[in-house]
């Protein structure tokens, strides 16, 4: 495993920073690690990347390590990759390369395996000479590592392009159907939490702990593809549904971020947003920057400030990972932070103080309001004692149909809302 560290870029991370994430991506899918190494590169070779010395370094590691596979973290060109594999006699893959197998291989439900593929073709159709698997159904995935039932077939880029355009056709309807659904919950009185965060933070576990679910969590990154929702219950809100969403990762493929804008639209919805934080990672806060920068992308927050019309809460994560001292520090800082709340979601500790501030974010701009209802009018009287906090119910003399009931009832402005529609 190659980690460039290319001195006329940026990155958000550190070289070593770097390197371990590749490594966490390539574990992911199973890959043995031979061998690891950060290379820096002065100036970009336009057709292998690295310099001449440098390939000859990969090939002497590659044979005393038999090495079988070598992945470059970093965007290769097509000319670059197959140059590589021409020198090195190995395949060769890069980042979005190895994200789009953990993708492919992960990808559980139908909606899934449609976003894998269309990225995956997005990403293969400038490269001549590949692994074509989107032709046949033997296989899990759409990947690089070869696998049961894998074909090679020659690119055909007209089919390419056909299967590309009536993949996108089916993701649009996919699109139109969650925003149905969307839509219905919109009139429903259950406010919506959307679960935000780098890959690996520690969503699905604070998910299982708070719904009771049995959804993948383990330590690997893209442990979740397809999102989860499940109710809840905390103090003032009777039902809340929860959603567990796709984690982000720095230099997310753009084809990944544009085939799964289906998926990730579920934040969009939501009326509230809890983005988990690892704060056992060392690189918390640049992992912090590559979310928002997503979710700028969504329009969901401002790029520029991190400011969103979407009440948006920390959940600083992992604290029994800290060492005890850094653990008590968090828990400190957090209780001095607005919106944010220091927690174990594989121990516990915290999430009911988690919940009874999602609680009172939720609730905080509910307002009470005095109704006089026909007693005969069972249908509303039971939609707010439903769906409202009824203070006070008293009878409230005759009316033309008989006798009536004065309800004072706290409602938010969604609820509110509703039963204005009743």
């Amino acid at each position: 495993m190659l980690c460039p560290d290319i001195r006329t870029l940026r990155y958000d991370l550190d070289a070593a920073e770097r390197l371990a994430e590749a490594q966490g991506l390539a574990l992911a899918i199973g890959v043995v690690i031979a061998h690891s190494e950060v290379l820096t590169v002065r100036q970009m070779q336009p057709n292998t990347l690295f310099g001449s010395g440098q390939v000859e370094n990969i090939k002497a590691w590659c044979e005393q390590h038999e090495a079988e596979l070598i992945i470059v973290d970093g965007a290769l060109s097509p000319i670059q990759q197959r140059n590589l594999e021409d020198k090195l006699k190995r395949k060769v893959i890069d980042r979005t390369g190895l994200i789009l197998e953990i993708f492919g291989e992960r990808a559980a439900t139908a909606e899934g395996r449609l976003q894998v593929e269309l990225a995956h073709l997005d990403y293969q159709q400038s490269r001549l000479v590949r692994s074509w698997t989107h032709l046949e159904r033997q296989r899990g995935g759409f990947g690089f590592l070869g696998g049961p039932g894998e074909t090679q077939i020659e690119a055909d880029r007209r089919m390419i392009r056909q299967r590309m355009g009536r993949l996108r056709r089916e993701l649009e309807q996919v699109r139109k159907t969650r925003q149905l659904h969307r839509d219905r919950r919109g009139r429903a009185p259950w406010p919506v939490i959307a679960l935000v965060g780098y890959t690996n933070a520690g969503k699905s576990t604070l998910f299982n702990r708070l719904t009771g679910a049995e959804v993948m969590a383990e330590d690997l990154l893209f442990a979740t593809l397809d999102p989860t929702m499940r109710a809840i219950s905390m103090p003032g809100v009777e039902k809340a549904i929860l959603s567990d969403t796709v984690g982000f990762i720095s230099d997310l493929p753009t084809q990944l971020v544009a085939a799964f804008r289906a998926t990730l639209e579920e934040v969009t919805g939501a009326d509230i947003i809890l983005h988990v934080r690892d704060m056992s990672n060392a690189a918390n806060s640049a992992q912090k920057r590559q979310v928002l920068q997503v979710l700028g992308e969504l329009d969901v927050v401002d790029p520029e400030t991190g400011a969103s019309d979407i009440p948006m809460l920390e959940v600083w994560n992992k604290i029994d990972l800290a060492a005890s001292e850094r653990a008590d520090e968090m828990r400190d800082l957090a209780a001095a932070t607005p919106d944010a709340t220091a927690i174990s979601a594989m121990t516990g500790e915290g999430v009911n103080d988690l919940l009874a501030v999602v609680a009172d974010t939720l609730t905080k701009k509910a307002r009470e309001i005095t109704v006089t209802i026909p007693a005969s009018d069972g249908r509303r009287i039971a939609w707010l004692h439903a769906h409202g906090d009824v203070l006070e119910e008293n009878e409230a003399g005759e009316g033309d149909d008989g006798p009536l009931r004065q309800l004072t009832v706290r409602l938010n402005p969604k609820e509110f809302g509703q039963y204005e529609t009743l």
